[in-house]
């Protein structure tokens, strides 16, 4: 992108609206599954449960976490207007709940044996913002 907006007249980046409430709670120290239950459409707790699972070796809850938050993060991306594809940019920081989600169902699918899964939510990660895989550390 430039200062005169998108040249290739490609879709427009989306960006989720700021969840004050919710990622408060979070940076706060709150436990993430107390976050979930009381904000169960923020992709961003479910990211948290899914990282927490896969580094404690729990690969299957891991990947049931990380569905939740990616299935509630496209919800949400629909609403604000996204198509299906185009930009989901990691530096909006209310995105980077929904990219976490998708990165750990791309790794945790990875660990169980789900290769296709594994490659599309890798792909499509790096298809919603370059950046994103080492960001999330699926790089």
């Amino acid at each position: 992108m430039t200062q005169f907006g998108n040249l290739f007249g490609g879709p427009p980046d989306t960006l989720l609206p700021e969840r004050p409430g919710p990622q408060s709670a979070l940076d706060s120290g709150k436990d993430p599954s107390e976050v979930a239950r009381e904000f169960p459409d923020f992709s961003a707790a479910w990211a948290a449960l899914a990282e927490r699972a896969l580094a404690a070796g729990d690969p299957v809850t891991g990947y049931a976490y990380a569905r939740t938050g990616y299935h509630r993060g496209l919800d949400q991306l629909r609403r604000a207007g996204w198509k299906g594809h185009g930009p989901v940019p990691w530096s909006h920081a209310p995105n980077q709940g929904f990219l976490r989600a998708l990165a750990a169902l791309a790794r945790s699918a990875g660990e169980i044996g789900e290769t296709e899964e594994h490659e599309r939510c890798a792909t499509f990660l790096a298809d919603s913002d370059p950046a994103a895989p080492a960001a999330t550390g699926l790089a």
